[in-house]
């Protein structure tokens, strides 16, 4: 028993020696949460940081949208699980469409998705415009 109990330490140990974290790895995770922490000198990366805290958190680059739901950074005129408000979800065959639930299969003037016209005279038809 004792010999294989020291066989197992010696695999781990082995395997953990064996699989180093790249520094290019290890520097652009540490840069990427610095990033974002870098703005607000006040809060350490380990502290929790959400939108309900501090609502300037919304406004970095690349973070999804200006507004803040349940702790989590969202744009309401776009999203479908709030749309135009906190928790209000579009429905099946809905997109969210500045701020309003649309049905993009038949609605002309979001045919297909969202700011996309049919022609005058023309009609949307499960996406499409004119659709025969």
């Amino acid at each position: 028993m004792r010999f294989f109990f020291v066989v197992a330490c010696a695999m781990a140990l082995t395997t953990s020696l064996a699989l180093p974290v790249s520094s290019a790895e290890s520097d652009e995770r540490s840069t990427a949460a610095a990033g974002i922490y870098s703005l607000f000198p006040q809060y350490h990366a380990r502290g929790s940081m959400t939108c309900d805290n501090v609502p300037r958190v919304c406004r970095a680059n690349g973070i999804p949208g200006p507004d803040c739901c349940k702790k989590q950074c969202v744009n309401v005129m776009t999203d479908n699980q709030n749309c135009g408000q906190c928790g209000k979800k579009c429905r099946f065959g809905q997109a969210c469409c500045g701020g309003s639930c649309v049905n993009v299969m038949y609605d002309p003037k979001n045919c297909g998705g969202c700011n996309k016209r049919c022609k005058k005279g023309s009609f949307c038809q499960y996406g499409m415009c004119s659709y025969a």
